[in-house]
């Protein structure tokens, strides 16, 4: 048996950030992954995260991923990966296969568990065809191994799980056909639903998936809409022409290695089903052993890498790496960044409308214009602006105000905005036409001088417009700002360009 000061049993956001939090106290510290390289989801993500510069807000899951990496490697953190830990019993005897040949056991003083989740599938004729994944599965493929999964999709699920995928599915090059969800609304943030209708992607509220059709793989999806009661409408059904079906359709915490200590646990539905009790510490009722992650109950990266910090400072200190009032000091500063990303996160409230710039401030020059009305965990336009024009406050839950007499048109918000909400609009560029900047994330990019098809928020076209410019910033990897000209009496109408 090998003995060990600290275990963390998987090496996602939460795992890592966990180690890095003991191993700065001056703890030992091992990580276990089964992956052949440990990071876990964050190197899926590319899209830019939420947040505060504290929760890295604006910056891609790939690169917080090769942060973190970086940060163990400096560190000294020892790390098995291709390493499955399949027991763990309450004295905190971790039992592992390594490279699915050597088996051995570690007896850790402290064990942490950040074990994540996995996708949950839902059963219907044609389920088992190829064709029909996880969403996650598509974006492995995708932005792991540089594989499309399929050539036209059908997204199953609109929460941010579903539309994220669907959006990094379009910048593959792959069409979305459509998204379904059973609900009256999608369940995903609102700014990424906004992409998505600028993309052109059509949105089947209240519908299910009936069947896949097909005989050895998937030809077209069949879909069905639902009453209030979630049963098929008779003659509703619609058959869509797609190669592929992607599930998003919830997560399930892996709560196994702490049903197999001991551990209590309590049912949320919310939250994902069953998952261990803890406290602020992230302790379960088993002392020593402790959680973080989705393993707690489904959330974004962030909050995981959050309790990952939390659990990882809570173990130093119960090893008499801190002194009290050090690590109250520095959980109160956890516990706080915490409370931040979910205030209001399941209420999900918006603004009843927009506040406009007036004629008057128009006729002076570009402007931005923010179109975030939910309250999302999020302040990247505020610290963006020179000139303290966005303002959110302490909460960063609360919706953007901009003062439009402080704004100068420079556009810095535009590419900061992980949610892509921001645009600039110019109505005096000439005297015939006005001017909008919008974010872009698609290849290949437009030139300057090509002439486009100006779309609205539904994705329907407007008017031919011209790029003026594009604009790529260092700074914003990946997001490029594209500036077009159009006739003036489409100032409002038009919202982006044709993909």
């Amino acid at each position: 048996m090998m003995n060990k000061s600290v275990v963390v049993i998987g090496g996602g956001p939460a795992g890592l950030c966990s180690a890095i939090e003991v191993a700065k106290a001056g703890g030992e510290v091992l990580v276990i992954d089964e992956n052949h390289k440990a990071g876990g989801q964050l190197f899926k993500q590319i899209h830019k995260f939420f947040g505060s510069k504290e929760h890295k807000a604006g910056m891609r899951g790939i690169h917080i991923g090769e942060m973190l990496l970086k940060e163990a490697e400096d560190l000294g953190i020892e790390i098995w990966l291709n390493t499955e830990v399949v027991g763990l019993n309450a004295n905190k005897e971790v039992w592992v296969i390594q490279n699915k040949k050597k088996s051995l056991t570690v007896q850790g003083e402290r064990i942490i568990i950040a074990t994540g989740a996995q996708e949950n599938p839902i059963n219907f004729p044609g389920w088992t065809l190829p064709g029909v994944m996880g969403a996650g599965a598509a974006q492995t493929m995708m932005n792991i191994h540089r594989v499309r999964p399929g050539n036209k999709v059908l997204m199953v699920g609109s929460g941010n799980v579903g539309v994220i995928v669907s959006y990094q599915l379009i910048q593959t090059g792959i069409e979305v056909a459509g998204i379904i969800d059973v609900g009256e609304k999608a369940g995903g943030y609102e700014v990424h639903m906004a992409k998505l209708r600028r993309a052109g992607v059509p949105f089947y509220p209240r519908h299910t998936i009936k069947r896949a059709l097909g005989s050895t793989c998937v030809e077209g999806a069949e879909i069905v809409e639902v009453d209030e009661h979630f049963k098929p409408i008779e003659g509703s059904e619609k058959i869509l022409d797609v190669d592929t079906i992607c599930l998003a359709t919830g997560f399930t915490p892996l709560g196994e290695l702490a049903w197999m200590a001991g551990c209590a646990f309590l049912y949320n539905p919310s939250l994902g089903g069953h998952i261990p009790v803890h406290d602020e510490n992230m302790e379960t009722s088993i002392k020593g052993i402790y959680v973080a992650g989705d393993i707690t109950g489904i959330e974004e990266a962030s909050i995981a890498m959050e309790e990952g910090r939390m659990a990882g400072l809570a173990v130093a200190w119960s090893l008499g790496l801190y002194e009290k009032e050090e690590y109250i000091k520095y959980a109160a500063s956890v516990k706080n960044r915490l409370s931040q990303l979910r205030h209001n996160i399941h209420e999900g409230k918006s603004q009843k409308s927009m506040v406009l710039p007036s004629k008057e401030r128009l006729l002076k020059g570009a402007v931005a214009i923010v179109e975030c009305t939910q309250e999302i965990p999020c302040n990247p336009c505020e610290a963006s602006c020179p000139r303290h024009a966005i303002m959110i406050g302490d909460q960063i839950s609360n919706t953007p105000k901009i003062d439009y007499e402080k704004c100068i048109g420079c556009g810095l918000c535009v590419p900061a905005c992980p949610g892509q909400a921001i645009t600039l609009r110019d109505y005096i560029f000439s005297e015939e036409e006005v001017a909008l900047s919008i974010p872009y994330e698609f290849l290949p990019l437009p030139k300057k001088g090509e002439n486009v098809m100006a779309v609205n928020k539904d994705g329907q076209a407007v008017c031919p417009a011209k790029v003026v410019r594009v604009v790529q910033s260092p700074k914003y990897e990946g997001t490029a700002v594209v500036t077009i000209s159009y006739p003036r009496k489409f100032f409002y109408e038009v919202a982006s360009i044709k993909i």
